[in-house]
């Protein structure tokens, strides 16, 4: 017969009978693993509000009003596809939702200019009859990049874009026109401007105000103000693609995190080129590739404890490394991603874990700076850090070992800043709302308000998924009615 082997404590075994167990402690900073975890916690409490029946009734008017004020954009001069089809974000483009350049936007800050912020990717032109793989002229580009040639389109299409072209003569007598990413934010600032100025001639009751419009660099971002509410919209005019890149089909091949938990088809169902550049690139001529569509479907399998560990590092680097502009956050969430590929899921999926994470990254990101290598998380030979100067690249990796020398310090100080942002919020609450939305009930007659229930319909959408992105189906011949989708749910 076997007999059992006496268990022992592991007290018992390290020699410390009567002696309590150490806490847990982050061997760098000596921080106490469960006060950061704590301090996670409240930072996520604070930024992420609950919104009420009003607050979802005005990010619905604010929303109705971009996209009635896009209807009319398209009506101008027919340029816009007529049924579109946009991508909207939770976040502003500052907050890393796309792969932009933050060097040419102003700075905006929440509390003091606006109380949420959006990002909506519209398609200028849409390529959506091909087969995959999606193969684009890169010769003139660096990784990453492309010029976009018309000679894609129909006559109809050329001669609608050409004046947003730059023009290429070829030896053989033939004309390349080439897509302008800095022609097409031109003439979409200036559309935009003309319809805003015919809006505001005929003031509708309930009509936001529209408090900012401004061009930067490629991106027009406007503030809105909606009962008591500032809004957001950095608006961004794209070019949209169904299927999938040939230069990013080597990474289909590789074992990814989100295998197995949601389809390749999902993952793959489109990408975008957005207007920005190259370091060395051509700037009237050179697009960027964008997978923020994918990135939507990549969060559904991240778990909310990395989740939260990355807003609160994300949080810590937007003021910290924000001079000289050369970590944005979208290179905060590559890391995440290919951090996701490295470990094991039911590491990730671990709840109190955030501490550990919120670490991870923060040595994560000053291994790409002193290494000053950030693998683009789709096209990994392209190298998003490679333009840096060592000085840059040596002065962001010594900011940030002062915030691995003391990470709680950091987490108390961004916890401040967004209870502080939630305070002017309320303040500006308390003295009286920007523009007055009539109660659902108080216009019974007018069949353009919303009713009680597209409020708490989208109060439920807002509070159930947080973070998601919206697609929006709208058909400028009737800007009442847009249908819009959560992920791949439609409403």
């Amino acid at each position: 017969t076997k007999m059992a082997a006496p268990t022992v404590s592991k007290a018992a075994s390290l020699g410390c009978n009567n002696k309590p167990a150490f806490p847990e402690l982050d061997f760098r900073s000596g921080a106490r693993v469960e006060e950061l975890n704590k301090l996670i916690q409240e930072f996520t409490k604070h930024d992420q509000r609950e919104y009420d029946d009003q607050r979802a009734l005005e990010i619905h008017t604010a929303k109705d009003f971009i996209f009635s004020m896009l209807g009319m954009v398209q009506k101008l001069d027919q340029k816009l596809p007529v049924a579109n089809e946009y991508l909207l974000l939770s976040g502003g483009v500052r907050e890393g939702v796309v792969d932009l350049d933050l060097d040419e936007l102003n700075v905006y800050a929440r509390g003091t200019d606006y109380d949420m912020d959006f990002t909506l990717l519209v398609p200028a032109l849409k390529l959506h009859d091909r087969n995959q793989p999606v193969t684009l002229d890169m010769r003139h580009s660096a990784l990453c990049h492309s010029w976009l040639s018309l000679r894609l389109f129909d006559e109809g299409t050329i001669s609608k874009w050409k004046d947003c072209c730059t023009i290429v003569d070829h030896i053989n007598g033939a004309t390349n026109y080439f897509f302008s990413p800095t022609k097409v934010a031109d003439w979409f600032y200036d559309s935009i401007s003309i319809v805003l100025s015919e809006i505001q001639k005929k003031p509708q009751r309930g009509m936001p105000k529209v408090e900012k419009v401004e061009k930067n660099g490629t991106i027009i971002s406007i503030i809105l103000g909606v009962g008591s509410s500032r809004m957001l919209y950095d608006i961004v005019p794209v070019v949209s693609f169904k299927g999938w890149p040939a230069v990013a089909q080597s990474w289909l091949m590789e074992n990814h995190f989100w295998d197995g938990k949601i389809t390749e088809e999902e993952v793959i169902s489109g990408f975008y080129l957005v207007p920005a550049c190259s370091y060395k690139g051509k700037k009237d001529n050179e697009w960027r590739l964008s997978f923020a569509r994918s990135e939507v479907q990549l969060k559904k399998c991240i778990s909310s404890s990395l989740m939260q560990a990355y807003q609160a590092c994300k949080a810590i680097i937007i003021k910290l490394l924000s001079r000289p502009k050369a970590i944005s956050p979208y290179h905060l969430r590559s890391m995440m991603l290919w951090a996701c590929d490295r470990l094991p899921a039911n590491y990730l999926a671990q709840e109190d874990y955030a501490a550990h994470f919120l670490l991870g990254l923060i040595d994560d990101l000053q291994h790409c700076l002193v290494n000053k290598m950030c693998p683009n998380y789709f096209i990994p030979q392209c190298n998003m850090l490679e333009h840096l100067s060592e000085e840059t690249v040596m002065l962001h990796a010594r900011k940030l070992s002062s915030v691995r020398s003391d990470p709680a310090e950091h987490l108390r100080t961004a916890i401040e800043h967004v209870k502080a942002a939630n305070r002017l919020t309320l303040e500006l609450q308390r003295r009286g709302s920007t523009t007055s939305i009539p109660s659902p009930q108080s216009d019974g007659g007018d069949p353009n308000q919303p009713d009680d229930r597209l409020a708490k319909k989208l109060q439920q959408l807002v509070t159930e998924n947080p973070g998601k992105s919206i697609s929006v189906f709208i058909n400028p011949d009737d800007v009442t009615r847009p249908h819009f989708r959560i992920d791949d749910k439609f409403f």
